[in-house]
């Protein structure tokens, strides 16, 4: 599903020059699992999923989402990836219904298979309570399911979330891993970026621990800790990245 070989990605800044934000990572990630990024901030999470999403283009290497290359094949990536991130805007003029019925329209969903759809997608994340709720007065959970619903309304087979549980509160983040477990279960690929190790411990099935734009460590948490000779992940984690 995804293939990353040897992504670089530098900037060019007036103060230090050439900064190195991804160096020369590799990675891969399949159908029905999800696939942790953990590193703390300024570690190249962002920037590797940025890639992936098309929105920056790699300095070099190859990357691959469902057998399409992010630089010469951008628009069929989009085709088949939902993005999440902790700051997902919602239109406050919109309903929840009209929010997600506008994505999916933009991904050529029409008629009946539209309709269908939204009551699929709106049932499944537990939305028809408030899907005529307007944007504006939706709460911080009602936002994050309606962006999840935007992003999976196409029925993409692969998902991005980069800290999509930032700044909820706990109720709301354990709904928005129920859906993410969720959807792994229906065979999704997915990468997931995050910094809190609970999360990881709870929903991923590989991990790869990123630091100063390089991984140090990849594979199973049991992997993981038997490799390093550390069964407290965060312990493990503050070791690889420190």
């Amino acid at each position: 599903m995804i293939h990353v070989a040897n992504l670089t990605k530098s900037f060019r800044d007036l103060r230090r020059g050439q900064v190195m934000a991804v160096d020369n990572i590799s990675f891969d990630a399949v159908a029905g699992e999800i696939f942790g990024l953990i590193g703390p901030n300024g570690a190249g999470k962002t920037t590797t999923m940025r890639v992936l999403c098309t929105v920056l283009r790699p300095t070099s290497g190859v990357v691959t989402l469902a057998g399409h290359n992010v630089v010469t094949e951008p628009n069929e990536v989009r085709r088949n990836i939902g993005f999440l991130s902790a700051s997902t805007a919602i239109y406050d003029r919109m309903t929840a219904w009209e929010l997600v019925e506008y994505f999916a329209r933009l991904y050529g969903l029409e008629g009946e298979p539209l309709k269908a759809r939204m009551e699929e997608v709106f049932a499944m994340l537990r939305m028809n309570d408030f899907r005529d709720i307007l944007g504006a007065k939706m709460s911080t959970g009602m936002r994050q399911k309606a962006s999840i619903a935007r992003a999976i309304v196409h029925d993409p087979p692969i998902l991005i979330f980069d800290e999509p549980t930032l700044g909820l509160d706990v109720l709301v983040a354990r709904a928005v891993l129920e859906n993410v477990q969720r959807l792994r279960d229906l065979g999704k690929c997915i990468v997931y970026s995050t910094h809190i190790m609970r999360e990881v411990e709870k929903i991923c099935d590989r991990v790869a621990i990123v630091s100063r734009g390089q991984i140090r460590a990849s594979g199973t948490l049991e992997q993981l800790r038997e490799t390093h000779g550390q069964s407290d992940l965060e312990e493990l984690f503050f070791a690889l990245v420190s």
